[in-house]
């Protein structure tokens, strides 16, 4: 692939996912009184499938940079591989979505993230390892330098490499941080990851992460936005599920509903991703806080309509089509 400036640099591990779809009749949810919810599984027996799905170059960050490409801005993506034939498709991946691999590090000795999916009914339970691989911070030339880095999930293992993109930022302050923490990322805690949050231009979380990182109050939109605004980002994006996602610049506050499923969705692997990666690609092209909300919730509708994080993305054309035909009650809601 012909190099280039990139306009967004996608930064989190990538991993091959292979689904699992498993029976309706085979398996069952469980609730307990405290809320939790349960896959419950025979145990110790032979279990029937229906079939199996394997997809190359998934996780936050590539399913991400797979957006950013589709809707038609030039786009990169850092990540660690393995020197193995998963790694090898994993790249062969990337290329056909049009993402540019140059960031993309194979780690001799080492095995390509891989992943299982328990798909039951529309959801999914993931069974995640994160190789140890040694992260290292690219160096870049000028022309290397990017206009925005998303930055997502990426392993336990690497806390300091933190630091380095914090530090990398602080030395290039035209580049603009989206920041979509990742599980282990929200384990660290707001202390560990000071420097990040304060250099984001976006925080994405749902509510329920929203309400663990900034320790407020979970039924009250507007502690949350005060709460993270406190650390620093200048635009907050909260998603929340069927109720839709809310968003503030620290001064204005919307609501945004759902767009309307076609049909009941399919599989809901990578709708947050999509939709925080379509809200960032509108700010890319010089779009409003406004205008990014009417796109982000398309794609994570479409997304949900077919098996992975990929398959249902949608370029603009396809997004302007589904936003022509929004009915009209599908707009932003200023927050008093």
């Amino acid at each position: 692939m012909a190099q280039h400036q990139l306009d967004v640099l996608s930064v989190g591990d990538v991993v091959i996912d292979a689904f699992i779809k498993l029976l309706d009749k085979e398996e069952k949810v469980e609730h307990e009184k405290n809320g939790d919810t349960w896959l419950a599984i025979p145990f110790g027996t032979k279990i029937p499938f229906d079939h199996a799905d394997v997809i190359p170059a998934v996780g936050n960050a590539s399913n991400a940079s797979v957006a950013f490409a589709k809707l038609g801005l030039k786009s990169g993506l850092v990540a660690n591989i393995g020197n193995d034939g998963q790694g090898r498709e994993i790249l062969q991946a990337l290329d056909k979505a049009g993402v540019d691999d140059r960031f993309v590090h194979i780690n001799p000795g080492f095995k390509s993230n891989y992943h299982y999916v328990l798909w039951y009914k529309d959801e999914r339970t993931i069974l995640i390892k994160h190789e140890e691989y040694d992260y290292r911070w690219p160096r870049f030339r000028v022309i290397d330098i990017p206009r925005w880095v998303y930055f997502s999930s990426i392993s336990e293992h690497a806390m300091e490499y933190h630091d380095e993109i914090a530090h990398w930022l602080e030395s290039h302050p035209t580049v603009k941080l989206a920041f979509q923490p990742g599980t282990f990322q929200i384990e660290a805690g707001i202390k560990r990851l000071k420097k990040i949050y304060e250099l984001s231009e976006v925080l994405a979380v749902n509510r329920e992460e929203a309400t663990t990182i900034s320790s407020g109050d979970h039924h009250d939109i507007n502690d949350l936005f005060d709460k993270l605004h406190a650390l620093g980002p200048k635009i907050v994006l909260i998603s929340d599920g069927h109720a839709g996602a809310y968003a503030s610049d620290g001064e204005k506050r919307w609501k945004m509903p759902i767009y309307p499923d076609p049909k009941p969705p399919y599989d809901r692997t990578g709708a947050g991703d999509a939709f925080t990666s379509t809200f960032v690609a509108a700010l890319a092209k010089g779009s409003s806080i406004e205008e990014a909300l009417l796109w982000a919730p398309i794609n994570s509708m479409s997304v949900v309509q077919e098996v992975g994080a990929q398959a249902g993305l949608l370029d603009e054309k396809q997004l302007s089509k589904y936003l022509r035909e929004a009915p009209h009650w599908y707009h932003p809601e200023r927050l008093k």
